[in-house]
């Protein structure tokens, strides 16, 4: 019968654990059978209560161990989107120092690609497929800056890139605004003497 009591029995009677052990001393009439009752029946309930404490506090840290790993998931891909970036960013600029043009691929031995485009497009082409929402080209040539031009030969070029990175889980993400991570990063670079005529 003691053997069959469920977990919400059990629960009911450590609650009211003086007057039921007191019911059991009389009923079975012994002083050392009751000690013993009494003493059991205490380390049942102390068992239980341990157990659950347990529970909640494995429940606890398993929710403060996922949230580490998301964390850790993330900022480590935000890490390596900021560095890639960085490095297209280089080679765009590297390749625009040096006056050359892609070729147009709608018209292929034609006319080709601006050097703007052609910087543009470099830095596409070298990003991943990394969402850049923005690309800035600007240049100081012979004290002359311009946000629309290359710049000539020996002129300095800048090429800077903003990102918008949406997080990859949702529980980061709220810590960020629209659970996105945006950063602007930029390379300066002087261009080479090469032909003036290749500056536009």
């Amino acid at each position: 019968m003691e053997n069959q009591i469920g977990a919400q029995g059990a629960v009911r009677q450590c609650a009211s654990y003086p007057e039921h052990i007191g019911e059991k001393t009389k009923v079975q009439g012994s002083d050392a059978k009751g000690i013993r009752s009494n003493v059991l029946w205490h380390l049942q309930c102390r068992f239980r209560s341990e157990e659950g404490q347990s529970i909640v506090e494995l429940a606890l840290a398993f929710m403060l161990f996922v949230f580490l790993a998301l964390a850790v998931v993330d900022f480590g891909h935000l890490f390596f989107v900021r560095m890639a970036v960085q490095n297209a960013l280089q080679e765009a600029a590297r390749y625009g120092s040096t006056g050359n043009h892609l070729p147009d691929p709608n018209n292929p031995g034609g006319t080709p690609l601006s050097r703007i485009v052609s910087i543009e497009d470099t830095l596409q082409n070298d990003s991943m497929g990394i969402n850049i929402t923005n690309i800035s080209i600007s240049s100081v040539t012979g004290g002359t800056s311009s946000t629309t031009s290359a710049g000539g030969p020996g002129g300095m070029l800048t090429v800077s890139a903003t990102v918008n990175m949406p997080l990859l889980t949702p529980l980061i993400g709220r810590l960020f605004p629209n659970g996105q991570y945006t950063f602007t990063t930029s390379v300066t670079i002087m261009n080479e003497p090469f032909q003036p005529s290749l500056t536009t």
